[in-house]
């Protein structure tokens, strides 16, 4: 019986190791830190050995091939010394594909996926299509798996660390959202490293798989011809017509399937921002590939509503309105919340970051923000990256400071903005932890 070991005991270890188990694995799970009660249950209730609170490398290191959690980093001693071992190390998305027959459509970029993710779903599904979630939204794909659940499509979203761990993966129809420098600390600071990462959502593709990516991001364009493409690309953009996937004068034009030639006003999204338009562009091109028909699309489009914390409306208060972007966790996707503000803004920003260069939003900050608030133990840096540039810059070390100095610096009219640019590990537990206590004290705001 083949040992399979299974690093992190999450939402995706857990799904790992039902499914491993179900297929005759010697299942093994560790995690270094706690184990939550309803995973500790379910294991226990499988019959499923698992440790918490460290590593037991004569458990681990006997293994035939190993599931690793994403956040875990390669410079981790376990894994240092199952590469020393040649132990076959893959991710969840990987290891579950294998029991699968259904077809994927598979989505990454540094900013935007979950969107597109969420969207391309609700197309689907609004279309009476039997779809489900995987990846970094919804539940694991190995768990849905191992309960028997076989629909016509996965929608997988697809983190680059999931990517490094997929070999024999293929994507029936992969998109590419956009690179942008992040999680610059896991690639050894080098971008290239990165970027070769997204790219590993091409690998096993052929000429009837399809590759959807934006034309208009320069990093995408710069690279896209040096890589093996085997699928049949489709580009999106809105900087040029002629093209099956485009957007010009407020249309969004999507004709890949030459039958058919779906419109829509991007007046009329659901979600607004440049951003989300090349979010929308892509979904559209990847469920009109699939089949839905131009008046599916355009229900679905109408009826979609975003997850939270991203560019989510909180409330009005005193005239001024309080935004959640607290998704945006990196200096890209802060640039396109403030690029779609219409009025002056009051800035939210700072927490753990990730390598970050802030040179990119100065046009931007000059032309639109009238105060940051840094949010965070260390504000040094984003403090030194915009003296000169932003007129005021004030301080908090938690989210209730944060927001009386918000309300103070804000007239009717304004806009208070969370898009923090950085990890919120130092002050929150998560980006949805922070995104929840801004919106509690916001709304708590008399």
């Amino acid at each position: 019986m083949k040992k399979l070991i299974i690093l992190g005991g999450g939402e995706s270890g857990v799904g790992t190791a039902l499914l491993g188990q179900m297929k005759g694995f010697e299942v093994f799970l560790s995690d270094s830190g706690q184990l939550k009660p309803q995973h500790k249950e379910e294991l226990e209730k499988a019959g499923i050995r698992y440790e918490e609170g460290g590593h037991t490398e004569e458990n681990i290191l006997v293994a035939d091939e190993v599931v690793k959690s994403p956040g875990i980093p390669e410079k981790a001693p376990i894994i240092k010394k199952l590469r020393e071992k040649n132990v076959h190390i893959i991710s969840e998305i990987e290891f579950a594909s294998r029991y699968t027959k259904a077809k994927k459509i598979c989505i990454t970029g540094s900013n935007g996926k979950t969107t597109t993710t969420l969207l391309t779903h609700h197309l689907l599904t609004t279309a009476k299509y039997k779809a489900e979630l995987a990846g970094n939204v919804g539940t694991s794909l190995a768990r849905q798996i191992a309960a028997g659940n076989e629909p016509d499509w996965y929608v997988i979203e697809l983190s680059s660390f999931q990517l490094d761990g997929m070999y024999d993966f293929k994507a029936d129809i992969a998109i590419l959202n956009n690179i942008t420098p992040d999680h610059l600390d896991r690639y050894e600071y080098k971008f290239e490293n990165y970027i070769r990462s997204k790219f590993r959502i091409l690998q096993n593709q052929t000429k009837a798989d399809a590759f959807i990516y934006n034309a208009d991001d320069p990093v995408t364009a710069e690279w896209l011809p040096n890589m093996s493409v085997g699928a049949t690309p489709y580009a999106v953009t809105t900087k040029k017509t002629g093209t099956p996937v485009y957007t010009k004068d407020g249309v969004m034009h999507v004709a890949v399937d030459k039958s058919k030639n779906f419109t829509f006003m991007t007046e009329n999204l659901p979600i607004k921002g440049l951003h989300n338009i090349y979010n929308a562009m892509q979904a559209c091109t990847a469920v009109q590939l699939v089949g839905l028909t131009d008046e599916e699309i355009a229900l679905g489009l109408k009826s979609f509503v975003n997850a939270h914390h991203r560019l989510e409306f909180v409330r009005e208060f005193d005239g001024v309105e309080y935004i959640d972007d607290s998704k945006a966790t990196n200096v890209d996707s802060a640039w396109y919340a403030l690029e779609c503000q219409k009025k002056p803004v009051v800035w939210i920003a700072g927490g753990t970051d990730k390598g970050n260069d802030y040179s990119a939003l100065n046009e931007l900050a000059k032309a639109k923000i009238k105060t940051l608030v840094c949010l965070g133990v260390d504000n040094a840096k984003l403090i030194k990256s915009f003296q000169g540039i932003i007129p005021v810059i004030l301080e908090a070390k938690s989210m209730q400071e944060c927001i009386d100095k918000c309300r103070a610096a804000a007239q009717p009219g304004d806009v208070v903005l969370l898009s923090p640019c950085c990890a919120s590990f130092d002050l929150f537990n998560s980006y949805k932890h922070r995104g929840d206590l801004f919106k509690e004290c916001a709304n708590n705001l008399k």
